[in-house]
């Protein structure tokens, strides 16, 4: 082994050092009632992160061909490290209250660096020892808050679909394994190439259930319908700070590995994944709308949108187009990100304020005791839905576009490319009427007991100065879209 290959992992040694600070200062300083410094402390090493990332890092290959990176997983590394870094921000105020802050951000460092590996892989091991990596801390998250028998639901459903995804993901690559020999991705695609290229179909069978069995543990990391029904208990029981960096962070981290993986690993079989694709994703999209429409609360209401926008993120795999595929879901999670961060960030300090309930109808009113939040939340709600001029309505735009791109529609597949990015077109507009119907408690109906005037910690309002200017300047600005179009 050469060990200089570890200084290739720039973004990963960077997280190392960061998970090694934070448990130093975390262990030297347990005794202290009070660390106000320790939440800057973490924040200003995850920005650094953030900064790294954004430089202009030249593509490496590590490990005998097992670590691999490129700009663009260099680009969503850097979209993931800023959510990660808007996640730590505002979780100040609940991490000092639950008196295990250090423990919370440690755990936040390994999920991320689990993830940062899973996106390098060049191996099918190296790749489930990121996936792993990044689940087992995230389970631990979920569980945080042991004070909640809800908290602890949503982690025992959470390990125990991890657990029979991972199992099923296993299966697949074993079959990958045994059709080609190898566990490396570009030996695979030589390998998937030669088997294709043949006339005996019998060689077929191995490589496309290896795909399918694939497929669908990587569905339930990103909880695509029909492997979605651990994301509603789940986001419901975890800590809202938690449920936040699910439907974002892991969600963009495991959405990335898996078109990344379609297009470099199983390109040859493109026919078989197209059509397993389009379904997932009408059914995706279509069911968390319609579940959506029927949700009282608010945590489970964003899980089907959560589920939802999966099904949005890889409409931009159906396309034939690497770079374009790789662009459209890049800047539609870096979108996704900011957007969703936001209602986050207001049903957190909501929750904080209001007993810990997180019901739709304890919105009622809002507009008239906290103005500014709820205009806030009607800006990040425009942007999830679509609405112009809002960033969201861009991202959409792109990943419509991508999701066609060299599709012709005088064969059957590109016909078909073309019915489901218009049936997520419809879908947009039946996602507008259940974001609207939050917009319409916090202005339109009348409560009276509505929630009292607060005013925001000074976190949380530089989270959301953060998202908000995401929400206004991403779309209209093109270069945002232009640096991730470079890279890809």
């Amino acid at each position: 082994m050469n060990y200089t290959d570890f200084l290739k992992m720039i973004p990963e040694a960077v997280l190392v050092a960061i998970l090694i600070i934070t448990f130093i200062a975390d262990f030297t300083s347990a005794k202290k009632e009070v660390r106000k410094w320790m939440n800057p402390m973490v924040s200003i090493m995850f920005f650094a992160l953030t900064v790294v990332c954004l430089l202009p890092l030249k593509p490496v290959r590590a490990f005998g061909d097992m670590y691999i990176t490129s700009t663009a997983v260099n680009v969503m590394k850097a979209i993931l490290a800023l959510g990660s870094t808007i996640v730590v921000i505002q979780s100040r105020v609940w991490a000092e209250n639950s008196r295990k802050e250090g423990e919370f951000y440690m755990l936040i460092t390994s999920t991320l660096l689990g993830m940062f590996v899973m996106m390098s892989a060049g191996n099918f091991l190296m790749f489930f020892l990121g996936l792993e990596m990044a689940s087992v801390p995230l389970a631990t998250m979920v569980a945080f808050d042991i004070k909640r028998n809800e908290s602890a639901e949503g982690a025992a459903k959470f390990i125990l679909t991890a657990t029979f995804s991972s199992g099923v993901m296993l299966y697949g690559i074993s079959f990958i394994y045994g059709a080609c020999g190898t566990l490396y991705f570009q030996d695979v695609l030589t390998n998937i190439y030669g088997t294709f290229g043949q006339s005996d179909t019998s060689k077929m069978l191995l490589p496309v259930m290896g795909l399918v069995f694939f497929f669908s543990g990587l569905g339930f990391k990103i909880s695509l319908v029909p492997f979605h029904f651990w994301t509603a208990d789940t986001y419901q029981g975890a800590p809202t700070i938690v449920t936040g960096y699910l439907s974002v962070i892991s969600k963009g981290a495991a959405a990335f590995t898996l078109l990344s993986i379609l297009f470099h690993v199983f390109f040859p079989m493109l026919k078989y994944w197209h059509i397993l694709l389009m379904i997932v994703v009408v059914l995706s999209i279509t069911v968390a709308n319609l579940f959506a429409i029927r949700q009282s609360e608010l945590k489970r209401f964003m899980a089907f949108s959560s589920i939802s926008q999966a099904g949005y993120i890889m409409l931009a795999a159906i396309g034939y187009n690497w770079e374009s595929s790789v662009t459209a879901l890049s800047y539609y999670v870096l979108i996704y990100v900011v957007a969703n961060m936001a209602v986050f960030s207001i049903i957190s300090v909501v929750e904080q304020n209001n007993g810990g309930k997180t019901d739709i109808d304890d919105y009622n009113g809002f507009y008239k005791t906290n103005p500014k939040l709820s205009f806030l939340m009607t800006l990040a709600m425009f942007s999830l839905g679509g609405i112009p001029p809002f960033a969201g309505m861009f991202s959409k735009f792109f990943v419509f576009m991508a999701g066609v791109h060299g599709a012709d529609i005088h064969t059957s597949i590109g016909a078909w490319g073309y019915a489901v990015v218009f049936i997520a077109l419809l879908n947009t507009v039946v996602s507008l009427y259940y974001y609207l119907k939050i917009v319409k408690a916090m202005y339109i109906k009348h409560s009276d007991n509505p929630l009292p005037t607060f005013r925001s910690d000074i976190n949380t309002k530089f989270a959301l100065a953060l998202c908000t200017t995401g929400i206004l300047l991403f779309g209209i600005c093109s270069y945002v879209y232009d640096w991730i179009a470079a890279a890809a």
